[in-house]
């Protein structure tokens, strides 16, 4: 009985707050160009379905998706978070349907990093609640650890190719967030595969996870190897725009719209 009184409480509470925005921390596993690519044709899928979608660069290190379009030299959140700019400032629609945000590296060390670094979490916080859907464009710190806690806190997806070094970095991956976050679901998403290739690297990898860190996986679909893929790409354009009738636009597509309906088992719905 305590339980279930703790649990409408807790569900009062959340409906008092109003909807928490759905924010979705993708990480990768796969060489640096592919995560990119295919969170610009995600970001471009979804809009076709009428989202509000906004992606945020969080990459210090990797080919993030804000160099990809050619913003890396914009403004970021961090500029925002030290009062250099405005917020509208920092928030960039692209031809593809989408809006781009960098959030930026905060100042690190010194008594004014800890200042500077709940600055930018309070300047991401207001960002995400003007957002429909946040894809953040993600990569674990030096220190083995996400840049802000919202990111720790929110969705994660992993995403992995066919090798079999892929599919070893990927489970390391997780192993290390599960020892970090705790136990909580994964999401994975196996990209330059089919179907059945597709299903075959989620079974192991759900199967070692549970077995070995008690942790739940949830697949999140496939996206083939496609050439179509590439000529977007160098067309500047999403692939479910320039070729909507190929293997990776129909997957895409899917992609989109399951991502769109359902978040992850466990995690709030935004």
């Amino acid at each position: 009985m305590a339980s279930f009184d703790f649990d409408q409480a807790e569900g009062l509470r959340r409906m008092l707050q109003g909807p928490r925005p759905r924010i979705v921390t993708f990480l990768s596993a796969t060489p640096e160009d592919d995560k990119g690519a295919m969170l610009v044709n995600l970001g471009a899928s979804l809009a076709q379905l009428g989202n509000d979608v906004l992606i945020v660069d969080a990459c210090e290190r990797d080919y993030g998706v804000a160099r990809r379009l050619g913003l890396s030299r914009a403004a970021s959140l961090a500029s925002v978070a030290r009062q250099e700019c405005g917020l509208n400032q920092v928030l960039h629609p692209v031809p593809q349907g989408f809006s781009v945000a960098t959030l930026g590296a905060p100042q690190r060390g010194g008594p004014a990093a800890g200042v500077e670094t709940r600055r930018l979490a309070k300047t991401f916080d207001v960002l995400v609640k003007q957002a429909g859907i946040v894809i953040v464009d993600g990569e674990l710190g030096p220190d083995g650890e996400f840049p802000l806690p919202l990111m720790a806190s929110s969705e994660i997806v992993v995403q992995v190719g066919t090798s079999a070094v892929s599919i070893t970095n990927a489970y390391a991956l997780i192993k290390r967030l599960a020892q970090q976050l705790g136990r909580r679901p994964f999401g994975i998403l196996v990209t330059g595969a089919t179907e059945a290739e597709a299903k075959v690297v989620y079974d192991n990898m759900s199967t070692a996870a549970t077995r070995y860190l008690a942790v739940n996986l949830s697949s999140m679909g496939s996206v083939p190897a496609d050439e179509y893929l590439h000529r977007a790409a160098r067309l500047g354009r999403a692939v479910v725009d320039a070729f909507p009738l190929a293997g990776a636009s129909v997957a895409f597509r899917r992609l989109a719209g399951r991502f769109a309906l359902h978040a992850m088992p466990g995690m709030s719905r935004g």
